[in-house]
């Protein structure tokens, strides 16, 4: 139950806004409800041993909603299979653990997520996978980190905190020349803005509890790919070890991709609008958004992002102690983890999000804060910033 074809006629085809509230989504046949049920339930009726109902028999295994979702990310993704975790690490696990074995060797981007390098260091280091993190951005860098027992090339782009764009398709090349698996975390840009399979990668990997939830009520995260063999193996590792999306889980996950489209436009506006607003403020040392010309990335990003997102990190001038009064001052902007919601956060990731590799060469700079921009009204959450900046003095 874990394939989706991207076209077909359970609403997979056409357009990606149509896709996004489409595939998957096919209306009950009992009642005609247009909206798929929620199937809250541990277990499925069977017709006589083995006599399974649409191949349902345990919720671990299958349930229907999830199959819903599934289906619905693998056709935005542009993949064959689509796999739905209760996280986006129990979702990172799975795929590295099908992927990889003992000895074998990562190299990861150096403004990886703190998350994926604290699981792959402390968590799959201890299994005996060795990990090298360098700078994406740079191929010759990136090409004399890989060795023998190199298995993945593992990208974030637009990464966490820091906006770094990564080619997708020269480094997919890269990798496929020397016989690796390119795995892309598309968590900040969604397949709304970028679809890392039709730039060549192998894997796209999402924490579902961002932007395609959209609405902080939901922990989720996925698995996207096309090859069938690697499929099997992190299906079974989905159903082996068990760290499954809920029913509820994957619903509203499903409810919040419907509108993934419409809210990214929104995200993007606001941020852009943010961005430019604040480059060049006399208490801002530096924007990072890529949607800004003078972004390093800028010129990579137009051309494999539709729009730039909705994340957008500042480097306060006056050092660490402003970036955290920064992170405590602002109202509509409320300070907390996670992001990708409608609401606007603020964080400070050197003791927040990124806390797991302080001291380490992932180390965060210590001035800088992170915004998740929300849907608001942008002169709204313009007018906070201004009023939190000028409190510092």
């Amino acid at each position: 139950m874990n394939a989706s074809n991207t076209d077909g006629a359970d609403g997979a085809s056409g357009a990606f806004d149509t896709r996004a509230i489409h595939a998957g989504q096919a209306f009950d046949p009992t009642t005609g409800a247009v909206i798929p049920p929620i199937y809250q339930t541990s277990t499925f009726v069977q017709d006589g041993i083995g006599g399974l109902r649409g191949g349902y028999e345990y919720n671990r295994s299958a349930n229907p909603t999830r199959s819903a979702l599934q289906a619905q990310l693998a056709s935005l993704e542009g993949a064959a299979h689509g796999f739905s975790f209760a996280s986006g690490l129990a979702a990172e696990d799975a795929l590295l653990r099908a992927a990889m074995r003992p000895g074998d060797h990562i190299v990861l981007g150096n403004d990886v997520y703190g998350g994926t390098h604290r699981l792959i260091s402390k968590i799959l280091g201890e299994w005996g996978i060795e990990i090298t993190t360098v700078e994406m951005g740079d191929l010759d860098a990136v090409g004399a980190a890989i060795r023998p027992s190199t298995k993945v090339l593992w990208v974030e782009t637009p990464s966490n905190p820091l906006m770094k764009i990564t080619n997708i398709a020269s480094l997919a090349q890269l990798g496929h020349d020397r016989g690796l698996l390119v795995v892309v975390d598309n968590t900040f840009a969604t397949p709304a803005l970028q679809t890392p399979l039709a730039l060549g990668a192998d894997v796209v990997v999402h924490s579902t509890t961002k932007y395609l939830g959209g609405h902080s009520d939901v922990l989720g995260g996925a698995v996207l790919l096309r090859d069938d063999e690697l499929a099997e193996k992190v299906g079974f590792i989905q159903f082996a070890a068990g760290a499954v999306s809920a029913p509820l889980d994957a619903w509203l996950t499903t409810r919040g991709i419907k509108t993934l489209s419409v809210r990214m436009q929104r995200h993007s506006e606001n941020a852009q609008a943010i961005a430019e607003h604040l480059a060049g403020h006399p208490a801002i040392e530096r924007v990072y958004y890529p949607g800004l010309p003078d972004h390093p990335g800028h010129d990579i990003a137009s051309t494999q992002m539709s729009r730039f997102g909705g994340m957008v990190s500042l480097a306060l001038a006056a050092g660490p102690t402003a970036a955290r009064t920064l992170a405590e001052s602002t109202h509509l902007f409320q300070l907390a983890e996670s992001l990708g919601g409608v609401e606007s956060l603020i964080g400070y990731p050197p003791e927040m999000t990124h806390a797991s590799v302080r001291g380490t060469e992932l180390a965060v700079p210590e001035n800088v804060v992170r915004l998740s921009v929300g849907i608001e009204d942008v002169a709204d959450l313009i007018a906070d910033l201004d009023d939190a900046l000028d409190g510092l003095g």
